[in-house]
């Protein structure tokens, strides 16, 4: 194997006024928005149609159809399964400086000519304003790309440290023994991209099921493989109904491993269906899944006023709340309420809501109807309860797109519904704690909501800072100091969590891949016994 190249994270591009790439940007939003194109399925490297078909609208513009895609079925389920295990006879037999090589490409063809179709689609069909599509759809899949590449190198490069005279012993990191099922998210387009590529990078092939609510981004994705010289099979592109394609996809005997992003309830019912047909696979398949969150702020007294107000409102309300890693629940000490309070607000009131053409908005459109309906459900709730106080936004209308102002709910209730269940919206929920009862509030965090995905604590005591991060060591697979809990990135902090967020194996690291290789040990003796006598036989 060649040397290890060494990636560097991708420059996050400011997209501010007059910019180049501002501009540019802009053109392809209106290019692409004055299209209707086709999706079709994409199997063993052809464009398959069906005939039953869907749509890719704008959430922020629903009547506007930007594609219309073919949903896959049982059919194309086996063929898919077939493709890749045909391809897998060769792939899993390719290098890895070769299997790198391609991934690489990938990540220059984003860096350059690609950015602007993929940062566009996601503006469009997941309504994320320009700098939330720039370090998510481009620069958080290039670190993937580039990164993934060297973990995989360095996996391959660890053999053992011992070979004694006459023998030689090594590691063969084997990709598994069948497909991985890879099925994702609506709300990162970086994620959508990593989970059946990083299992491909590491040998094996792949099942696609992307999100209903953005295939348009996904697309472009796997044209762009396709252009980086990904062999057809390798990945197949399987866009439709969760459980038309998911069922028979897990009763397939092939099935060596699923990687998951989405809700707890999806991930656990996969897991269950895996367990009630164990005996039916050819292996034991890998589940590896990243899930739900209700990620916490702790605030001390001691915190900058300012910054907290910062984090509160990013780390709330970018992209409207929907990601897993949303600050969802905020626990403010009662003596710097009120100050916290005028500045929060003062600040939310200059937030604005509208289509991320529109460079000047922060706050954009949720995904759909069913997200739109969900989330307003819970400020309808905590509007009518005496437990709870809508202290701002709780308004919302999806006449034209699906809109919801920034709202946050002030409680006396630490249980309260908003404090405990995941909303996957721009809603923040604060209930105040005496400063007192500083060790009693860290156990309320602790075991207020039975996620354990991301949570931040906020203060300058430093003694402070360290118990909660001593007692919260379980509550957050990524836990923050002082930083709103979101905005992970790729060879920083390697994201994921446990509990019910997930199985904690840390994408953006060399320990996701470990999960899709199978080491097989080889001993090599060059000078081999040829009398079974060992010497303690002799006789005395």
């Amino acid at each position: 194997m060649n040397q290890i190249i060494k990636a560097v994270n991708e420059p996050i591009k400011s997209y501010k006024s007059g910019s180049s790439e501002r501009i540019s940007l802009q053109a392809k939003y209106d290019e692409m928005a004055g299209q209707t194109i086709e999706i079709p399925l994409i199997i063993g490297g052809k464009d398959i149609t069906t005939g039953d078909t869907d749509n890719c609208v704008m959430p922020h513009d629903h009547g506007h159809i930007l594609a219309t895609y073919h949903k896959g079925g049982e059919n194309e389920v086996k063929l898919a399964v077939n493709s890749a295990m045909d391809r897998w006879k060769s792939w899993s037999r390719t290098s890895l400086d070769e299997r790198a090589a391609i991934f690489r490409k990938a990540a220059e063809l984003l860096q350059g000519p690609w950015r602007d179709t993929i940062n566009a689609a996601t503006m469009l069909n997941q309504s994320k304003n320009a700098f939330q599509a720039e370090i998510d759809s481009a620069c958080e899949l290039i670190d993937f790309f580039n990164f993934n590449a060297q973990y995989a190198e360095e996996i391959y490069g660890n053999q053992p440290l011992i070979s004694p005279d006459g023998m030689h012993n090594h590691f063969e990191y084997r990709p598994l023994e069948g497909f991985v099922f890879a099925i994702t998210p609506f709300n990162f387009t970086s994620i959508a991209g990593n989970l059946p590529s990083a299992p491909a990078l590491m040998g094996n092939v792949a099942l696609w099921k992307p999100a209903s609510s953005a295939v348009l981004p996904c697309y472009y994705i796997m044209k762009m493989l396709e252009e980086a010289g990904l062999p057809g099979g390798v990945i197949n592109f399987i866009p439709g109904s969760g459980g038309t394609v998911g069922n028979p996809v897990l009763a397939d005997p092939n099935l060596a491993g699923v990687h998951f992003t989405g809700s707890t309830e999806t991930f656990q019912h996969i897991w269950k269906t895996i367990g009630t047909q164990i005996d039916r696979y050819k292996t034991y398949p890998r589940i590896v899944g990243e899930t739900g969150g209700k990620d916490f702020c702790l605030a001390h007294e001691s915190v900058d006023l300012d910054e907290l107000a910062t984090a509160m409102i990013r780390g709330a309300f970018e992209f409207q709340g929907q990601k897993c890693s949303a600050m969802s629940r905020a626990y403010i000490p009662s003596i710097i309420w009120d100050d916290l309070k005028e500045k929060y607000l003062t600040e939310l009131e200059t937030v604005t809501v509208g289509s991320p053409r529109d460079f000047t908005n922060f706050v954009n459109a949720v995904i759909d109807k069913p997200a739109f309906d969900s989330i307003t459900d819970y400020i309808d709730f905590a509007n009518l309860s005496d437990d709870a106080e809508i202290i701002s936004g709780g308004t919302y209308d999806d006449s034209t797109g699906y809109f919801i102002q920034p709202t946050t709910i002030l409680t006396s209730d630490p249980y309260f519904k908003t404090m405990k269940e995941e909303i996957f919206g721009p809603v923040l929920t604060i209930y105040l704690y005496d400063p007192a009862d500083w060790d009693s509030t860290l156990e309320l965090v602790n075991t207020t909501s039975p996620y354990a995905l991301t949570g931040c604590v906020m203060g300058r005591d430093k003694e402070a800072i360290k118990q909660a991060k001593d007692h919260l060591t379980h509550s957050a697979g990524n836990f923050y100091i002082n930083d709103k809990p979101t905005g992970a990135v790729v060879g920083q902090q390697p994201f994921g969590g446990s509990r019910a967020s997930g199985t904690n194996d840390k994408a953006g690291s060399e320990l996701n891949l470990q999960r899709w290789i199978s080491i097989r040990t080889v001993k090599e003796t060059f000078d081999t016994p040829k009398d079974y006598r060992y010497p303690f036989l002799q006789e005395d």
